[in-house]
C-alpha cells in the first residue's frame, strides 16, 4: 500500500531568532507607517508652552494622539529641569523623545514630543522659530509678571503655529539627501593604476606594478645617498668652511679626518672625562625604632595571646574591657552635619578679588578702543545692569568655573555638564543693576550645586527602622563599593550609631573572599559589645555577628542571617560585601544576585571622597549591572551614598557632587575619621562653599 507524498517544506536561511527579528522589524515599519497615515503625515505629538510657575500657556496635540503630554513633561521635569541637568536640550521618555528649551527672560519652558523612533532633523530649527516667533507676539502680555495675569491672557497660537510647522516640515524635505555620485563622476574614475602608486621617495613608479615595483621601493633607501644633488653639495661645502677648512682640497680633508680619528683610538682611556659622575653608594636604610615597641621580636609574637594579653584558651571575649585611651562622645539622634569654617574676611577677599578682576577686563577692552575717559566708562558698562546675558559673555567665566570644579575633584565630565546647564539657565536672562557677570554666573552655580546635593527624598533612617519595628521585621542596609574603600569599618560606625539610639544590631559577614574580612567584624562587634555592656541592655548583647565563614554564597548567608534577625527580633541586619571591581562581570552578577533574592531596605553604595573621573565610572557601571542582571522588569539600584575618609580632603570635595549628580540619589553618611564617633551627615551649603572657594 502505498503511503501519502510527503509535503515540501520551505527553510528559511538564518536561526528561528533572525527571522523573528526580521518579522518584528517590518511589523514596526508598517505600524508606522499606518501611524504616519492616521496622523495625517504631522509627525509630533504635542507641543507645549509653559511658565516656569507650572501655568500652561499653549499646547498643541496631534491627530490621533490619545495620551495625555502630562506625564513626559513631569517626568522631564522631575528628572531634568529641576535636577540641573539642562545641559542637553533632549530627553527621553518610554516611547516618547522631548526636546526643550529655555526661555529665561520671560521665564518659559518650550517642549515638543515625537516618537523616538523617528528622526526629526527641523525640531531643533523649529522649537527656535516658535519661540521666537511667540516671544515677539505676545511680549507686552509676558512682560506683565505675576501668575494671575498669565491665566487671565488669552495666547491664541493655533495658526501661527500650523504656518511654522509646515515650513519646518517644508525645509525638512527639501534638506534630503544628495543622491550619491556614479563612479565615472567621481575623481578616482580619472586616475591611472600607475599614477596612483608612488614609492618612499615621494617619485612615482616606472613599472605599472607587481613584484619589480616592491623591489623597486626596497632597494630606493640604499640608492638614494649615492645621488648627491646640487644642494646637498652646496651645503657640504658650506660645512667646510664653518670648520676652518678653507683652501683645503678634498684630499686633504680626508687626510686630516684620519689623523683626528687615529688619535681619539689610540689616547688612552683614563684621560678621558667622564660625561656622568661616578655614581654614590646609596646610604643603607636605618632600622626604625619604635617609642613603645622596643627592639625585641619577642613583644611581636601574638601567636599564643590575643590582643589584650590573655591566652587563646582562656576568655572567650578577650576585648570585653573598655579601652579606657578611646573616649566615645554619645551619638543619640540625627548625626552632625559636615562643616566648613569660612570666615567673613575669606569672603571679603573673594569678593574684592572678583571685582579687581572684572574692573581689569573691562579697563583693558576700554583701552583698547581708546579715549580719555574710556576706562571708567567701560568699567561702568562691566557693572550696570538692564543687560541680557548670552553664551559670549559668559564664556571666559564659564570657562574659569570648569577649571576650578575639575581642580576640586570634580569629574572633567560633570563639570562640562554643570557649565552647560547654568549657561542654558541663565542665557537671556536679564542681569540686575551693578552686577557683575562673574557674580551673576557663579551665583547661579552655586545653586546648582545646592539643588543637586539636596536630597530628592526623605532621608530618615531612624525613621525607618521604627516603623520595620511597628511590622515586626528588621531594617535590612547591605553595604557595596570597590576594594578598600571603608565598608567594613563605615558599617562599624553606623552600628555604633544605631546602638546609641537603642537599636540592636545583627552584622552578615558576607565577604567570603578576603582573607580577615570576618576577623575583622568580629573584633568590631567584641569592642561594640564593651561599649555597651550587657548588663545595661538586659543581659543581651546589643550586636551580633552571624557568619558562615570563607568560600561560601553571599546571597545565602545573607538570606539566613535575616531569617535569624526576625527569629531574634533585631532591629536592624548591616550586611557587609565583599569589595568588587566595576569591571569584574561575575562579582557584579553575585552581587545583583544578593539584592535581588534578598531585596533590602536600602543599598548604599561605599565611595572614596579622594576620586575624581573614576566615581563617574564606578557608579555608572554598578547600577549597570544592578539592572542588568536583576530579574525584575524594575530592577533595585543604589538607593544612596556613604561618602568615606572625608577627613582627607580639605577643600576638594568635588566627588560629593560627581557622585550625586551621577545617581540622583543622596550622600546618606560622610565618614571624617578613624573611631566611631567619626561619622556625620551632608550640609549641602558647606559643601558648596568649600568648593566654590578659591
Amino acid at each position: 500500500m502505498r503511503g501519502k507524498p510527503h509535503r515540501k517544506t520551505t527553510s528559511f536561511p538564518g536561526s528561528a531568532s533572525d527571522v523573528s527579528k526580521a518579522v518584528s522589524h517590518w511589523w514596526g515599519i508598517y505600524h508606522l507607517f499606518k501611524y504616519y497615515l492616521i496622523r495625517g503625515g504631522k509627525m509630533l505629538d504635542f507641543f507645549t508652552i509653559f511658565s516656569k510657575g507650572g501655568i500652561v500657556l499653549w499646547c498643541f496635540q496631534g491627530a490621533g494622539v490619545t495620551e495625555s503630554f502630562t506625564g513626559p513633561v513631569n517626568a522631564l521635569i522631575r528628572s531634568v529641569i529641576l535636577q540641573e541637568r539642562s545641559g542637553n536640550n533632549s530627553y527621553t521618555h518610554e516611547a516618547l523623545s522631548l526636546k526643550y528649551k529655555l526661555d529665561n527672560e520671560f521665564e518659559l519652558i518650550f517642549v515638543v514630543g515625537f516618537q523616538k523612533i523617528l528622526t526629526l532633523t527641523y525640531v531643533d530649527k523649529f522649537i527656535d522659530d516658535v519661540q521666537l516667533h511667540f516671544r515677539d507676539r505676545y511680549k507686552n502680555e509676558l512682560e506683565q509678571k505675576g501668575a494671575l495675569k498669565h491665566l487671565c491672557n488669552n495666547f491664541e497660537f493655533e495658526e501661527d503655529f500650523k504656518i511654522l510647522l509646515r515650513e519646518a516640515e517644508d525645509s525638512g524635505k527639501a534638506r534630503s539627501p544628495a543622491a550619491m555620485r556614479t563612479f565615472k563622476e567621481s575623481e578616482k574614475s580619472q586616475k591611472t593604476v600607475k599614477s596612483m602608486i608612488e614609492t618612499k621617495g615621494g617619485d612615482k613608479a616606472k613599472e605599472p606594478g607587481g613584484k619589480k615595483n616592491k623591489n623597486n621601493k626596497k632597494e630606493a633607501p640604499a640608492a638614494e645617498p649615492v645621488k648627491v644633488d646640487q644642494g646637498k653639495a652646496s651645503s657640504a661645502g658650506q660645512k667646510t668652511v664653518e670648520n676652518g677648512n678653507q683652501g683645503l682640497t678634498h684630499d686633504e680633508i680626508m687626510q686630516k679626518k684620519r689623523e683626528e680619528f687615529f688619535r681619539k683610538r689610540t689616547a688612552v682611556p683614563a684621560e678621558k672625562p667622564s660625561k656622568s659622575p661616578k655614581p654614590q653608594k646609596p646610604r643603607e636604610k636605618q632600622m626604625r625604632v619604635w617609642d613603645m615597641g622596643g627592639r625585641g621580636t619577642k613583644n611581636l609574637d601574638y601567636s599564643d595571646r590575643n590582643g589584650d594579653g590573655s591566652p587563646n584558651g582562656g576568655d572567650q571575649n578577650p576585648e570585653g574591657q573598655i579601652d579606657p585611651g578611646m573616649q566615645l562622645n554619645p551619638m543619640k539622634g540625627d548625626l552632625l552635619s559636615v562643616d566648613y569654617e569660612s570666615t567673613e574676611e575669606d569672603e571679603e577677599m573673594e569678593e574684592e578679588e572678583e571685582e579687581r578682576v572684572v574692573v581689569n577686563e573691562t579697563s583693558k577692552a576700554s583701552s583698547k578702543k581708546g579715549g580719555g575717559f574710556g576706562g571708567m566708562f567701560g568699567m561702568l558698562k562691566g557693572l550696570v545692569g538692564s543687560k541680557s546675558l548670552t553664551r559670549d559673555d559668559m564664556e571666559s567665566v564659564l570657562d574659569k568655573m570648569r577649571d576650578h570644579l575639575i581642580a576640586k575633584n570634580v569629574a572633567a565630565e560633570i563639570a562640562s555638564q554643570l557649565c552647560d546647564s547654568v549657561a542654558k539657565k541663565l542665557e537671556g536672562k536679564v542681569m540686575g543693576t551693578f552686577t557683575t557677570v562673574a557674580s551673576t554666573v557663579k551665583q547661579a552655580l552655586q545653586d546648582s550645586l545646592v539643588q543637586i546635593l539636596q536630597p530628592k527624598r526623605r532621608v530618615d533612617i531612624l525613621r525607618d527602622v521604627m516603623e520595620a519595628q511597628s511590622q515586626r521585621r528588621p531594617f535590612v542596609i547591605t553595604f557595596c563599593g570597590v576594594n578598600g574603600v571603608g565598608k567594613s569599618t563605615n558599617l562599624a560606625k553606623i552600628s555604633f550609631w544605631l546602638i546609641e539610639n537603642g537599636f540592636t544590631v545583627l552584622i552578615a559577614a558576607c565577604d567570603t573572599f578576603r582573607a580577615g574580612a570576618v576577623e575583622q567584624l568580629r573584633t568590631h562587634q567584641r569592642r561594640l559589645n564593651s561599649l555597651h555592656p550587657q548588663e545595661q541592655h538586659g543581659g543581651q548583647p546589643v550586636v551580633q555577628l552571624y557568619e558562615k565563614g570563607y568560600g561560601k554564597d553571599a546571597a545565602g548567608i545573607a538570606m539566613e542571617a535575616i531569617a535569624y534577625a526576625r527569629n531574634q527580633s533585631f532591629d536592624v541586619v548591616l550586611v557587609d560585601t565583599a569589595g568588587r571591581m566595576q569591571d569584574n562581570a561575575p562579582l557584579m552578577t553575585a552581587l545583583a544576585k544578593l539584592i535581588a533574592v534578598n531585596m533590602p531596605d536600602l543599598v548604599l553604595f561605599v565611595g572614596e571622597a579622594l576620586v575624581g573621573n573614576e566615581a563617574v565610572d564606578q557608579l555608572v557601571k554598578f547600577n549597570q549591572a544592578l539592572a542588568d542582571h536583576s530579574m525584575s522588569d524594575k530592577p533595585r539600584l543604589i538607593d544612596g551614598i556613604v561618602l568615606t575618609k572625608f577627613d582627607t580632603i580639605d577643600d576638594k570635595v568635588g566627588a560629593a557632587i560627581s557622585m550625586t549628580y551621577i545617581t540622583g540619589q543622596p550622600i546618606v553618611f560622610v565618614g571624617t575619621g578613624q573611631t566611631y564617633n567619626d561619622l556625620r551627615s551632608l550640609n549641602a551649603r558647606a559643601v558648596v562653599g568649600a568648593l566654590m572657594k578659591a
